[in-house]
């Protein structure tokens, strides 16, 4: 799944969904955009039927039902009225009479208008509404088969009588003005995003070559840094531990043998001259564990904590120490436990003024388990000091990165307890 995270597909993948959305957007702007033209060119139609072909033929008696009046207007229009995608024509009176109708069986019956129809008649102008195949003055429309369109305007009878004269549209208009609109827009709009696509598919693919490049030889310098930097602080540590350290060793083993030698008073100078020593040892060998790790794979975790926590011992604090479970663990696993005892031990050092502190390494399951817990003044995450929060941030992005956890639980007054868990692979 490294496909996923790669920065190449990611675009495509944005490509395509951006073109899947954009198709179902336009399908339905254009089928709004074809829905209102159709209804435009239906209105504009049926003003055309009405006003100018059907009321200059209306005859007079119309209005009365007189039937060689019907017939006659029959003879005459009714032919060049059901043109084009017109399939019903009706005029009604202003009580919701059917006056006249290509269907004759209409002729005569009464039906209530709605508001929309008063209004027109009423008033003027034109209106459209998708038909209601449920009232009875439509049922002979259901035999067309899906919707229809109805569309009314006013017209006047020889009499003057207001007159209202509906046109039936079939769904063939509308389908017909949604796949003209389609066939116009929708490969432009497609045609533009898959071009964009393409064009800047390659130079996606030469910026995300550059990245990782990059990111190779950033990787590759840091990691020639932080050789650069072992290999310099194993050369301080060995110089130190070669040179100072075994002189101040000899030194305490002169002074010891001096003391024996010579009379009381001096013997306990001496003594305490050699004490002095062998602390000033203690802490300088902490300070090498510091300055350069022990060799965790030959020396062991559990001696290289001892030597972790000599200086807080020395200091008068009380420690405990148990460490176990690592044999199994890998080496990454027990550097990056070893990593976090550091950080917390260096922590009560500088901040809790603790009187006891426990310090336990233990296997959970398929975990290694670090806790280090201090009776220390604790602390709020509001007034840490900035040099822990910045160490117990490292430390959390750290074990993140080994897919561990890293939870640190303190209050003012109560302690801290610093809880590490990493995978033992």
């Amino acid at each position: 799944m490294r496909w996923l995270t790669n920065p190449v597909a990611q675009f495509l993948a944005t490509g395509f969904v951006t073109l899947v959305v954009v198709v179902v957007v336009t399908g339905a702007l254009s089928r709004q955009a074809a829905d209102e033209e159709a209804v435009a060119d239906a209105r504009a139609i049926t003003q055309v039927l009405g006003r100018s072909v059907a009321q200059p033929a209306i005859p007079e008696g119309l209005v009365s039902g007189d039937a060689a009046a019907i017939d006659q207007l029959d003879r005459t229009v009714l032919d060049r009225l059901l043109v084009g995608d017109v399939g019903r024509i009706k005029i009604w009176a202003a009580d919701g009479t059917v006056l006249y109708s290509d269907r004759t069986e209409l002729i005569g019956a009464v039906y209530p208008l709605g508001d929309d129809e008063r209004e027109v008649i009423e008033n003027g102008g034109t209106d459209a509404e998708i038909s209601d195949l449920t009232r009875p003055e439509n049922r002979y429309e259901r035999a067309f088969g899906g919707d229809m369109l109805e569309v009314y305007t006013r017209v006047r009878s020889p009499e003057q009588e207001p007159l209202l004269f509906e046109a039936y549209f079939t769904a063939d208009e509308l389908g017909e003005q949604r796949a003209a609109v389609l066939d116009r827009f929708l490969p432009i709009t497609i045609g533009a995003l898959a071009a964009l696509v393409l064009l800047t598919t390659p130079l996606m693919l030469l910026l995300s070559r550059r990245l990782s490049a990059a990111a190779r030889e950033r990787q590759r310098l840091l990691e020639a840094a932080v050789q650069a930097s072992d290999a310099e602080r194993l050369r301080i540590a060995r110089d130190l531990h070669d040179g100072v350290v075994q002189d101040l060793a000899g030194s305490s083993l002169a002074l010891s043998t001096l003391a024996a030698r010579n009379g009381a008073p001096l013997s306990s100078d001496l003594e305490e001259v050699g004490r002095a020593l062998r602390v000033s040892m203690r802490s300088l060998r902490s300070l090498l564990v510091e300055i350069y790790p022990p060799d965790l794979h030959t020396a062991g975790l559990a001696a290289a904590v001892q030597d972790l926590v000599a200086p807080l011992a020395g200091a008068g604090v009380q420690v405990d120490v148990d460490v176990s479970g690592d044999e199994d663990a890998s080496d990454a696993a027990v550097a990056l436990v070893w990593r976090l005892a550091q950080e917390s031990v260096r922590n009560v050092a500088r901040h809790a003024r603790a009187t006891r502190m426990s310090l336990t390494v233990r296997r959970e399951d398929d975990r290694l388990l670090l806790e280090v817990v201090d009776d220390g003044v604790g602390f709020d995450s509001g007034t840490t000091p900035a040099d822990a929060r910045f160490g117990l941030r490292a430390a959390e992005s750290l074990v993140r990165e080994h897919r561990g956890t890293l939870d640190v639980e303190s209050s003012p007054g109560s302690g801290t307890i610093v809880r590490v868990e990493v995978p033992l692979a």
